[in-house]
């Protein structure tokens, strides 16, 4: 930006909007663009000399919703709001899905000010805070069967065993199996009781691609013996403050999940990525300032059927599961975990195309504890 049309009053102010994250716009009476802050000119990929040379209809589809937004705002005189609006095209790319915040300027008539936020980060930071208030919920749930539940499956275990010792060989697959289920339950309860931990995490400067490597020799001599994992690490990420135990579970969780997406595929293969993106800012638990996430971990896989679409928006919901015999409660850790790291996860899927995307905050020096 070169002047502060947006903004009057000087430098300052102007340096402000450009720190925005989202993108604003002054638009004229005419439709014209006047002024745009960097994150304009990111979204339409366009520096903000050449947004000036075209009406804000050149960048959206004919007829886009955000035409007629401008239109209210002036008729009105009053913001108007608008959500999930795609303006989407060509010139600045696909699936443009943004919520639209448009008002007037009060010493200009016929200028709306526009200020779009894309939903994907908005939806994201919704699916975590939704998923980290489903997994307080079964921490309460874990509290309530560990006590009602798992002291008497004790004692119904304890009868099994003792008559077992005076079954018939005929009977005894009974007590048997009795005492498997009671086994099986209270694993199911245990697993729950995790959610329930509100211990400090112990917590480390770790170099990510270590933890990766790990994971990948554990799936390859082990459930993913017969599958291709190929990794892309970008070389010179920062570490991460974490813990180590942890996040293998997270990521061996995962993997486990896509080499499952692949069993009896021909030519499947999971793909575990590292890059850094800066720019995705948030707040997150224990924290008064917003912090940066810019550590992206992904695990993909090539699976033919990929995540059903209707199961998406809750698939780190506990008990959500695509799987005949599962708990789902593996998920629903999974996102504790990286929640309780001050991070992100969220899932894009489609057949034939499965990605689980990790945003977690880089390791600052000083900041061990």
């Amino acid at each position: 930006m070169t002047s502060g049309a947006l903004m009057p009053g000087g430098g300052s102010q102007v340096q402000i909007l450009d720190a925005l994250p989202h993108p604003l716009v002054l638009v004229g009476p005419q439709g014209e663009i006047e002024e745009a802050n960097t994150a304009a000119e990111n979204f339409f990929r366009a520096s903000a000399q050449v947004l000036r040379r075209h009406p804000i209809a050149h960048f959206v589809p004919f007829g886009s919703p955000l035409l007629l937004l401008l239109t209210q705002v002036r008729e009105r005189g009053t913001p108007v709001n608008e959500y999930k609006v795609d303006i989407g095209s060509p010139r600045i790319g696909a699936e443009k899905v943004v919520d639209i915040m448009a008002a007037p300027v009060a010493d200009r008539p016929g200028f709306v000010v526009l200020m779009l936020q894309e939903r994907g980060m908005a939806e994201k930071i919704d699916r975590q805070l939704t998923s980290r208030g489903a997994a307080r919920t079964v921490s309460g749930l874990a509290t309530m069967l560990a006590h009602e539940i798992k002291n008497p499956l004790s004692g119904i275990r304890g009868a099994a065993q003792l008559l077992e010792a005076s079954a018939d060989e005929d009977d005894r697959p009974l007590t048997r199996l009795i005492m498997d289920e009671t086994d099986r339950i209270v694993k199911l309860v245990d697993r729950m009781e995790v959610f329930s931990d509100e211990r400090p995490i112990e917590r480390e400067p770790l170099n990510i691609h270590v933890v990766l490597d790990r994971v990948q020799r554990l799936a390859t001599s082990g459930f993913a013996r017969n599958q291709t994992i190929n990794v892309d690490y970008d070389p010179s990420l920062p570490q991460v403050l974490a813990n180590r135990d942890q996040l293998v579970q997270v990521f061996l969780n995962l993997v486990k999940n896509a080499s499952e997406a692949l069993s009896g595929q021909e030519h499947g293969e999971i793909t575990l990525t590292t890059a850094y993106r800066p720019g995705i800012r948030l707040a997150v638990p224990g924290s008064r300032e917003k912090v940066s996430l810019p550590l992206e971990f992904c695990v993909r896989d090539n699976g033919i059927d990929g995540v059903p679409e209707e199961l998406l928006p809750h698939l780190f919901d506990p008990f959500v599961t695509t799987k005949a015999n599962g708990s789902g409660l593996g998920l629903a850790l999974v996102a504790k975990i990286i929640g309780d790291h001050g991070g992100v996860i969220e899932c894009d899927s489609q057949p034939g195309r499965t990605v689980f995307r990790i945003l977690m905050p880089a390791h600052v020096p000083g900041d061990e504890r």
